[in-house]
């Protein structure tokens, strides 16, 4: 046997199929992994001593927003340093229906609107998956794999508009749709809460999914709706996934403001009951009680239906302000929010670029502090950003959280949105959360099976053939770490704060991070998915 490129010695194997903790050592050769009996003493150019750690496959976080990672370079790379140092060696991007392809020329702006509005500038679009990959170049430490989303389809062919897409239309989308699935993008992704998804009805989105289905890649949402109304949003996802024959994989998954906590209870039976009845259906949760998304989705749907300029004229109009104080109050039909169902002390601004002294405090505070309203307030905010202001939401239950995490049918996701000031600290933290936390000190999983939530099953998910396991011939993406002391050390208040127990990291082969500290080594590159055997059509 050849020299190897590195070897993996004295370390526990968690291979990622779920399976018991076992001796053995771990070679690379040419990118590939080579396993091998413990104490083998088999020449290698580069020893890695893994002693009483845990040798595991490279993370896989299902859901993240890093292909529209904004910012100037400097902050580009400190934010692209965070799901390294805690193992994440492939991200699932283009999720909550926004993806930067596919983007013919004459309708670029749009897009690059619909982007600015929930990632911040600069917002880059581009024509096709090949593009969007080439575009990468070699800045990636890690790799990405990307979805195409909904919103990004929409925007590019029938724009804002509070209609029903024609016929025509739908077709359009879907024959971009299928030109990027068969480029090697990784599935279809809605964000139903969100302009311009909220205008689609589900005979669209079942019209896109089939596509996804002919390609055997997955149908990804974020319901319409996480709050009460979640149990007839996610009726919604299993008919569109049932009526296109497609997976259903069901983004951070939650209940979320106090009228729904408690009703994963009742989603999760009805996830277990459709799997039951043959439907290939998953979901992902981040290990936090609070989310983060844009400022704008805390406002009535009607407010960002026409986009963000048209938003923004109509807020600065003291009688629209009044009619979202009304509707926050008395509800719209169809939708609710952490305001109307908690307050907007809840609400705490993470990144505002203009307004660096509003970020770490709640809407409550900050319009306290200047005797305005708090729909005042945000309205100005949003004005002053050009509506490019992210909040954190503190609105879910811990209960809720534990009893998805646990599921079956749940993987790990960070739902990261790697932007500037004060992030949702999951972006830094979620996967040595929860191998700290709950692993190590709450026991609500095993050692095995969270690995096996965060590499194993989401390859299987997304069509990742090569990663996910330790086994001859994988890709060599894969983490060494202690469970002693595995930790996250973020926080809300220092959202980046580095990982601990987290020793080293591979990609493609190459040492990305190296006793905690981040290495030059750039081997991510986009993945291209190959298509998996269609799925049954579903009932026209």
């Amino acid at each position: 046997m050849s020299e190897l490129d590195l070897l993996v010695t004295g370390g526990d194997v968690v291979d990622g199929t779920g399976s018991p903790a076992r001796p053995a050592d771990v070679g690379v050769r040419d990118g590939r992994l080579v396993l091998l009996p413990p104490g083998s003493r088999t020449s290698a150019a580069e020893v890695i001593d893994a002693t009483g750690l845990a040798v595991t496959p490279g993370f896989i976080d299902v859901h993240t927003h890093s292909d529209l990672l904004a910012g100037n370079d400097e902050q580009r790379e400190v934010l692209r340093r965070a799901p390294l140092l805690q193992g994440v060696t492939t991200e699932i991007c283009g999720n909550c229906g926004i993806s930067p392809f596919p983007v013919p020329a004459q309708r670029a702006e749009p897009v690059r609107e619909l982007i600015a509005a929930t990632f911040g500038p600069p917002a880059s679009a581009y024509g096709s998956f090949a593009e969007f990959a080439d575009a990468q170049g070699v800045a990636r430490r890690n790799h990405l794999a990307a979805l195409v989303g909904h919103g990004t389809l929409r925007a590019a062919v029938v724009g804002f508009a509070q209609r029903p897409a024609s016929p025509s239309e739908i077709q359009a989308m879907c024959d971009l749709l299928d030109e990027a699935l068969v480029a090697g993008a990784a599935g279809l992704s809605t964000g139903l809460i969100y302009s311009p998804g909220v205008n689609a009805g589900t005979d669209e989105v079942i019209a896109l999914a089939r596509v996804a289905a002919a390609h055997g890649k997955p149908y990804v949402t974020h319901l319409r709706d996480e709050m009460s109304q979640v149990e007839s949003a996610l009726e919604e996802a299993i008919d569109i996934a049932t009526a296109a024959g497609s997976a259903l994989q069901v983004s951070h998954h939650k209940t979320a403001g106090r009228r729904a906590w408690g009703a994963t209870v009742r989603t999760l039976a009805r996830l277990e009951q459709a799997r039951a009845g043959g439907l290939d259906i998953t979901c992902d949760v981040y290990p936090y009680t609070a989310g983060s998304t844009a400022l704008h989705a805390m406002l009535p749907p009607w407010l960002i239906a026409d986009g963000v300029p048209a938003m923004l004229t109509a807020a600065a109009d003291p009688a629209v302000r009044d009619r979202i104080r009304h509707d926050l109050v008395a509800g719209v039909p169809g939708w609710e929010n952490t305001v109307g169902n908690g307050g907007w002390d809840l609400i705490r601004v993470a990144s505002a670029p203009n307004n660096p002294d509003a970020q770490g405090h709640t809407i409550a505070d900050l319009a306290a502090a200047r005797g305005v309203d708090p729909v005042d307030y945000a309205c100005d905010l949003l004005a002053a950003e050009h509506g490019d202001v992210t909040i954190l939401s503190h609105s879910m239950h811990e209960d809720d959280v534990r009893r998805v995490l646990a599921s079956p049918l749940t993987m790990l996701c960070s739902d990261g949105v790697p932007k500037g000031g004060r992030p949702h600290p999951r972006w830094a933290g979620s996967f040595t959360r929860v191998l700290g936390h709950y692993v190590r000190e709450v026991g609500l999983l095993d050692l095995a099976g969270a690995v096996h939530k965060m590499t194993g099953m989401p390859a299987a998910r997304f069509g990742l053939r090569d990663r996910g396991l330790l086994a001859d011939g994988y890709a060599a993406d894969l983490v060494v770490l202690d469970p002693q002391t595995v930790a996250d050390g973020a926080t809300y208040d220092d959202p980046l704060a580095p990982p601990h127990g987290v020793r080293c990291v591979l990609v493609a082969g190459q040492v990305v991070v190296d006793g905690g500290e981040v290495t030059d080594a750039r081997p991510g590159r986009v993945l291209a998915v190959p298509d998996r055997q269609p799925a049954a059509p579903g009932p026209r």
